[in-house]
This record gives C-alpha cells, structure tokens and sequence, in this order.
C-alpha cells in the first residue's frame, strides 16, 4: 500500500534492477531487467496500478531468494574459521596426550620393581617335587619374584646359617648369595635344636592361628614346639614348619639271600643274624646306631635313662652294640650306599631318603621298613633370625622375612600337591601321611611302572608299623653321656676306628659339619 501510494505522486517511474554479479552462474537464467518507462494518466491508474503492484511482488520475492541463496553460500568468518581449527587442535592434543599417558602407565605396570613381593628360599636338593616351584608361580600374580637356591646336603645349609657375620663400618652385611639372607630353608630335624640354641633361626611368629599349622596332626604340632634350648616344649614356640618326612629302612639284595638260600630281612634282630657278618654297611650317626640296638632290645629311640628303662642297663647295650659292630662292615654315611651298589656289601641301613632312590635303579633289590618300627626323619622349612641383626638390609633385601612365606608353607602342604610323593617322584610322603598312613595310588598311574619289593606304599609304611615309629627328641645331659660311654666303649674293629669314634661323640654335642 505504501508502494502504490507512492507512485501516485509521481508522474515518471523507472526500473532498472540487475543481479548481483555474485551469483550471476547460478541465477542466469533469472536476471530481469526494467529499463521501462511510463507515463501515466489519470484514465489508466487501475490498471496501471494492478501492473505494478504484480511487479512489486515479483521484485519482492525475487529479493529474497537471492538474498537467502547468497547468505547460504557465504563463508564463515575468518575467525570463527580459526576458533574451530584450535577447538579441533586442542581435542587431538588431548586425545595424543591421553594415549601417552596410557602408554606410560601400562610401562609402569610392567616393570618389575612395581609392587613386587619376593620371596628367596635355600632348600635341600632333591628334597621337593620339581614342579612345586612352576606351580608356586602360577598360582600368584606376576607380581612374585621367586627365587630358589639349592644345596647338597643339609650339613651345607646349617653350616652356612651358622657362619659368623662379618661388621663392615659398624654394620652387618650379608651377601645376596647368603642362606641367611633367604626368607626360608630347609633344616633337618635333627639339626633343629641344635639351630634354635645357636639363634639362627627365629620362630613362626602366630603359627598357631595359621592354617597349616591348624591342620596338621598332634604329633606334628607337639614335635615343632619348642623352648629356646631347643627342647620339645607344650608351651614352646613353634619353629619349622614340615613338608616332607620318612623312615630309616633296611635295603638287601635279594639274589644273594636266594642264592645263599637266607630267609628275607623283616626286623632290627636280623642284623645280628651271623651269615650276614661283614655284610652290612650303615650310616654313621651315633642316634641311628644305639638307636637300632635300643629298638633290637624292645626299648624306644628316645630312652632317657638307660639304666633304669633298658633291661640289663648300659652294660647291656654294650654287649649288643659290640656284637652289631663286628657284623657291620663300615659305618659311613657318605659311602654306606655306594658299597652297597658295587656289592661290597649285601645289606645298607640308612635313610629312606637316600636309599629308595637307589634301590629303584637297581634290580633285585627289596626295602623294608623294620615291623617292631623305625625312627623318622623330617625336613623343615625354618626362617632364618637374620631379622634380629643391626642392619637394614640384608643381601640387597629390606630386614624381615616375606610375606609370602606362610602362602609357601599352605602351598607345599596341599594334599594336590603330595601327589609326587605318592607316585615315587620325590622319596618322602607329605605330612598329611603321618597319622592317615599311606594313600593308595589309582591303578592308572602305577600300570606299567617297574615295582619295587617294599612295604613302603606311597611314601609311607603300613599303619601298624607307622604306630611303632618315632621322632628323634632332643636327649638330655645325663643320656647325652651314656651315649658317649657307649661310643668310646664299641670294640676297635677297622683302621679308621679311632677318628670315627671321636666324629660320634662331636655330632652328640653338635652337628658334625665336615
């Protein structure tokens, strides 16, 4: 309305309005050009005014969708072009830097210093199934750092816990090599009290609401409790923790009894038998060797007083300790089984330990555990006391033992893993087999399997002889003296006699280390 009101007040309107060049490619073909001019009188102002109202609105709406094409096209600012290049900068540094961060940490996790729980262990070898290290392993997290030294014999693992510390500046070092800078050893159980009055060892520290000690039988929880003279203490501190055991026994050739046509060993009262004079060799420990004659002579292991419990007294004993000596042929703990081996000999009494894997490799061979019973050995795993020592660190490890230590002994201790035990693998039998006696193995894993001629059966003697077996108990001062009469008393039978006595009465008041 405003438009045609103002076209009454004019007598000349002109047009002229060409396109933007702009968008001159897309829009060709609608450029309008009006280079039109008109008069207008009075008699044609309807019509004239209908004609260019209907141009206004072509004009119009032509505007607008130029207008609205060229701003559709139009690009952005160059600012707002620059602020969305930093915003998408910004976002790859972070995304870059996310993936560093990622990168370094997973580094992080795999280094082994991150959390690591180590644990060093010196154990007598041959004395565990080789496969409990592995399996140890993967049952912890990678965060585990096991480490396990071995040595020969368990005289080499007391000597070392017993060698003295040397100061340097005012402190005790320990090289990492040490057995005192192990977290656990082996110890035998013989050497148990003796360790416990040299303070090599410390205790268990609350043994008593652990596991595996809960779950052990009374006769081993009896046995490890000891006080600080190493004596067998109720109220004692627990000191090891056990992981193998065994007996003495008695191996013979059976080609030479059949041949000599002798009937079978079955007892201790066999070895006095006279064919077998000179026959025998024996390990050369002075609580085995009065031990055989106290078992011949219906007494215990562990009697105290000899006079008073033993028929006959010492003088007795002797007598018998006397005619044992000449039927032996050498008492020899290093060499006893190799006489054996090469025939020197037809009978070996020794440690089950050391004679069954022997026998195995030999043919013709039986092993029996004596049927009135035998004494039994034990090996331990016991904390070296290098805790108690003024130093920080000991062997390149923080002062105090891991702990890892208890999850080791539940480990070892698992009836899973008595399995190598029961098959033959590794001579012993677990603790577990102390009191239940031997566990017979699925006929599948025995089929095909050379037999030994034994009574032992996976590891063990039969129950009835296991009831008649004991631990070796520490002796008192006053026994500890009728063993060394009896010594020092035994017939002068070999060339070697006078330096093998004096090693039975050292290994009486200590271990014998040589």
């Amino acid at each position: 309305m405003a438009l045609a009101a103002s076209l009454r007040c004019s007598s000349c309107i002109c047009f002229d309005a060409p396109l933007a060049d702009s968008n001159s490619d897309r829009y060709k073909s609608s450029s309008i050009n009006f280079p039109l001019r008109l008069r207008i009188h009075e008699s044609s102002k309807k019509p004239l005014l209908v004609s260019i109202s209907t141009s206004t609105i072509v004009f119009v709406g032509l505007s607008l969708c130029i207008c609205s094409s060229a701003s559709a096209l139009t690009p952005l600012p160059r600012r707002l072009e620059k602020e969305s290049q930093t915003a998408d900068s910004r976002s790859a540094a972070v995304e870059e830097e996310d993936e560093k961060s990622d990168a370094a940490f997973e580094v992080w996790k795999s280094k082994s210093f991150a959390l690591t729980v180590s644990l060093s262990m010196v154990a007598l070898q041959g004395s565990m199934p080789p496969s409990w290290s592995k399996d140890f392993i993967s049952s912890q997290s990678r965060r585990l750092k096991f480490q396990a030294k071995f040595r020969p014999s368990l005289e080499d693992i007391f000597a070392q816990l017993c060698l003295p510390f040397t100061p340097a500046k005012g402190k005790v070092n320990i090289g990492p090599a040490s057995t005192a800078a192990a977290d656990i050893v082996t110890l035998g159980d013989s050497w148990l009290s003796f360790a416990i009055r040299k303070a090599v060892i410390e205790p268990i520290t609350a043994a008593e609401h652990l596991d595996w000690f809960k779950d052990l039988s009374h006769k081993w929880k009896v046995y490890l409790r000891r006080n600080l003279n190493g004596d067998i203490d109720p109220q004692g501190q627990v000191w090891a923790a056990p992981y193998r055991w065994g007996t003495m026994v008695i191996a013979y050739k059976k080609t030479k009894f059949q041949k000599q046509k002798l009937p079978p060993i079955q007892d201790w009262a066999d070895l006095w038998r006279p064919e077998l004079a000179g026959r025998i060799s024996m390990v050369n420990s002075p609580r085995e060797v009065v031990g055989a004659v106290l078992k011949y002579m219906g007494a215990s292991y562990n009697t105290m007083d000899i006079d008073l419990q033993v028929p006959g007294g010492r003088n007795a004993v002797l007598q018998n300790l006397e005619l044992l000596a000449k039927q032996v042929n050498f008492f020899d703990s290093a060499n006893y089984l190799r006489a054996f081996s090469v025939g020197d000999v037809w009978v070996a009494v020794g440690w089950s330990s050391d004679v069954l894997p022997v026998a195995k490799r030999m043919s013709n061979v039986a092993v029996i555990v004596p049927k009135s019973g035998a004494s039994l050995w034990a090996d331990l795993w016991v904390i070296p006391a290098a805790s108690g020592l003024k130093t920080d660190r000991i062997g390149g490890r923080v002062r105090g033992p891991s702990p890892l230590i208890h999850q080791w002994v539940e480990f070892c201790l698992q009836t899973a893993n008595s399995l190598p035990f029961r098959q033959g693998v590794t001579a012993g039998a677990s603790p577990s087999a102390l009191v239940s006696g031997p566990l017979k193995l699925p006929e599948e894993l025995t089929k095909g399997k050379p037999k030994l001629d034994t009574n032992i059966v996976a590891g063990a003697p039969p129950l009835e002889i296991l009831e008649r077996c004991e631990f070796l108990e520490p002796l008192s001062d006053a026994t500890l003296l009728d063993y060394e009469w009896l010594i020092k008393n035994m017939p002068k039978c070999g060339p070697n006699f006078i330096e093998y006595v004096s090693s039975l009465v050292g290994t009486l008041r200590k271990p014998k280390l040589t």
